[in-house]
Parts: structure tokens; sequence; C-alpha cells
């Protein structure tokens, strides 16, 4: 059966994987973000392979302004809806610990923002008794790091935000599955040192539609970032601090 889905932040590598799958799924398509004309592109290549409707929308976590005419689109739309958020920064901590100032604006990008997007979506949802939304992290958010706490308070702030959506729209037949990637191949990570068991966007895509499909509510992608990240929170403080990582 078609359905609706909004992309935020699609072109993204992990997002455009993601919206290539759905449509050849058939499903109708929203994709939003900052650069139409990438955003037509993505629109044209999604409706060749099969996409119900592909539409190309802006958005901007920084711009309340936006939100509005993506919510009533998706007002139009027949059955369920959909969100997945793919959006986020993570500009270097060195930059940061530099000009403080850029705090608000990673904060903004990777929690306020997308949080904001969704809590206007999530009446729409309980309304009609069914949806999915998909909220994708970091597992940069499990524990801070010397490396990127800023970025990994963002994310960690998005997952405790998804992780409460996720009770309060289960009541109404909602779904909200948090994703925490590892390392993925993107213009997020090109250049960035340390990087290491880099996956494909395309392997992440294919773990986030199936976990959609078996309504999983939290899953680290690819899998084994779950006992990497649990051996990282279980390092006790006093060794952790010494730690670079």
């Amino acid at each position: 059966m078609q359905q609706t889905w909004v992309i935020l932040g699609a072109t993204s590598a992990m997002a455009r994987a993601y919206a290539r799958l759905l449509a050849e799924e058939g499903h109708a398509l929203i994709l939003a973000g900052r650069d139409m004309d990438e955003l037509q592109t993505l629109a044209t290549d999604c409706a060749l392979r099969g996409a119900g409707a592909a539409r190309a929308m802006r958005f901007d976590t920084r711009a309340p302004r936006h939100d509005g005419a993506i919510l009533e689109a998706l007002e139009s739309a027949e059955g369920a809806l959909n969100a997945a958020v793919f959006v986020g920064a993570m500009p270097p901590q060195a930059a940061i610990d530099a000009d403080p100032a850029r705090l608000a604006g990673v904060i903004e990008d990777n929690f306020t923002g997308p949080a904001r997007f969704l809590h206007r979506l999530a009446p729409m949802i309980e309304a009609r008794g069914c949806g999915t939304i998909v909220g994708v992290g970091s597992v940069a958010g499990d524990r801070g790091r010397l490396g990127n706490y800023v970025y990994g308070a963002g994310k960690a702030a998005f997952h405790t935000y998804l992780s409460g959506l996720r009770n309060r729209l289960g009541r109404a037949g909602g779904h909200v599955v948090t994703v925490k990637p590892g390392f993925v191949d993107s213009a997020m990570t090109w250049g960035v040192e340390g990087m290491f068991l880099v996956a494909p966007p395309a392997k992440v895509a294919c773990d986030i539609r199936r976990a959609v499909s078996k309504r999983r509510n939290t899953i680290y992608t690819p899998g084994f970032w779950r006992l990497i990240m649990l051996v990282i929170r279980l390092i006790p403080e006093p060794v952790f601090k010494k730690l670079s990582i």
C-alpha cells in the first residue's frame, strides 16, 4: 500500500539511499532540505524509480517558517503519515571550542530543529491513528567523548526526545524508530581523522527499512556498533576521562 514519507535532510548520503528504497516500493515522497537543485534532481531520480509522487520542498532546521508548508502538504496526503529525519551537523570540536557561539547552531541542527518539526507532526499522526517516525541520531550520543562532545550532546538530546515521542505516539497507533549509525561514508565524515569500520549508506538504509517493517524501537547500524558502544559505556569514568576516544 502506498504511503507518504517526508524525508528531512534528503540530500544526505543516508537519506538519498533511503529515499530510493521507498521510491522502489512506490511510496509518495516529500524530499526536504536546503539545496533545492539537488532536491529536484533527487525527486526526478525517485520518480523514475517508481515513486508514487516525488516533491522537493525547502527545509532548514534554523528556519521554522519552512515547517508549515511541509505540514500542509502532509495534511492533504491520504493514509499514514511518515517522516524520516536525517538532518544534522558535525563541525570539528576544535572549531566549537575556539568559537563557543557555534554551539547553539550545532544543538539546533541536531536536536531542537528536528524536534520542533516532529512536535508539530505528532498530533497529525495521533489523529490518523498510524504513522512512523524514523529519527537518525548517532552512536556519538551514547557517551560524551573528547573529540565530539557538543555534537554528541545534541544527538543524546534527540535520542531522549525520540524515546518520549515513541511513548506518546505508541498510545495512538504510531511508532518511532531511533537509529544510531556508526561511521558512514558521507560528506559529514569526509576527511575526518580516526574513521574506522565505515559503512556504505545503502547498508544503513536497508537496516532502517528492516527496522521500520519490524517496528523496532532502537537500532545500531551496522549492528556491531551495539557491542562497541556497550563497551565504551561500561568504561569507568576515572579511566574514560584519560582516554582520547
